[in-house]
């Protein structure tokens, strides 16, 4: 098929690669010395020889997307955070097993090429690697007429990262007594969208409108993007030796099941509810919606972005160090085995996702403000 007839068919090359051009500077800010081969090469080349220097090198993957947040940002046409949100929901995945994150892909599905769209997007991921040590070195954007509108796209991305294996984090190093601590979310993150846009739908609000709560539009609002914590918990648990257990990042299924992932057969714990207050756009959805903040616990973070499972002798430096470093933390629950203190009667979420862990249920009621974080969180 001639390129004239691949246009009339709705795949324009020549907008690809303009797309290429004006993302170059950007993916090429995230490459070090590993990198090799540069940008448009069909495959991305990383240079593997630092590996060498580990004594049980493992490598971590994870794959992920953002969800029905791309529908907002089509919505009120500003896609320069969406690609930011792709790297938090992939790559703080990866540092839950402790794992240093090395490089990213990324993959982009769109119904017509716009290059300064599709750059705008590979610029928000390649930012957001660079903040989290991840060299971006490869991509796909591919225009899918007829199956996709003009306006309509969707991201993915996939990330490898490294562990030592006598270092991985998980339920296998959790113990009697440590603490849980929360560390704050910048608000939804990248999960539970499809619920925001029921109830804003249902309301008859509009993305353009003000929300005079939270001093934008809604489409502004519900595009902050993804807190990243890569970085911050990297540094954490090497200055920190062993004193990390384990860790959670909370996203789809909310706080209860991905804390509850993380924890070992027969241990349990409560997350207290009264330490902390929701940001406010969680209390105006709900009370759009005329629920409760409770009745979402399943499908918000609700102001929790990760959780920190540590030793209790380290977890108000923890807490302090994190929140020095300007990711407020705070504790919200301890972790106990049923060998040593029998789980109180009540419903629990018993494990999450296919994993068999332990049993975790918020209890209390959600502080009404900020200070209830200040005054409750550590003990």
């Amino acid at each position: 098929m001639s390129s004239r007839t691949y246009a009339e068919a709705g795949v324009d090359t020549a907008a690809g690669d303009r797309a290429v051009e004006l993302m170059k500077s950007a993916v090429r800010a995230t490459h070090g010395p590993e990198v090799l081969g540069g940008v448009g090469g069909f495959a991305g080349l990383f240079d593997a020889s630092a590996l060498l220097g580990y004594r049980r090198p493992l490598l971590a993957s994870s794959t992920d997307g953002v969800g029905t947040k791309v529908a907002i940002a089509q919505a009120i046409d500003k896609h320069d955070t969406i690609g930011h949100d792709l790297v938090g929901m992939v790559v703080d995945d990866i540092v839950v097993v402790g794992a240093k994150p090395l490089f990213m892909t990324d993959y982009i599905a769109c119904g017509k090429v716009f290059p300064e769209r599709i750059a705008d997007i590979v610029r928000g991921i390649a930012t957001a690697c660079e903040l989290t040590g991840t060299a971006l070195v490869g991509g796909e954007t591919a225009e899918h007429p007829g199956l996709l509108g003009v306006d309509d796209y969707d991201v993915a991305g996939a990330a490898t990262g490294i562990v030592e294996a006598d270092r991985i984090l998980g339920s296998d190093r959790v113990q009697d007594g440590d603490v849980v601590l929360a560390l704050a979310s910048s608000g939804l993150h990248s999960n539970g969208y499809s619920l925001v846009r029921h109830i804003l739908a249902k309301a008859g609000i509009g993305y353009g409108d003000r929300a005079a709560e939270l001093g934008a539009t809604w489409g502004e609002a519900l595009l902050t993007p993804t807190r990243l914590y890569t970085t911050p918990l990297l540094g954490l648990i090497e200055r920190f030796d062993g004193t990390v257990h384990s860790l959670s990042h909370v996203t789809g299924g909310g706080i209860a099941s991905n804390l509850a992932r993380v924890l070992p057969q027969g241990s349990w714990a409560e997350v207290d509810r009264s330490t902390w207050s929701p940001a406010p756009v969680f209390r105006v959805l709900s009370d759009i919606a005329g629920t409760s903040l409770e009745s979402s616990e399943g499908t918000w973070n609700l102001g929790i972005g990760f959780l920190a499972v540590v030793d209790a002798s380290s977890a108000t430096a923890i807490a302090e160090a994190l929140t020095a470093g300007g990711i407020d933390t705070w504790q919200v629950g301890t972790v106990r085995l049923d060998a040593v203190a029998a789980r109180p009667a009540g419903d629990f979420e018993q494990g999450a996702k296919g994993v068999d862990g332990g049993a975790v249920r918020l209890v209390g009621a959600y502080a009404d403000s900020a200070r209830g974080q200040a005054e409750n969180g550590m003990n």
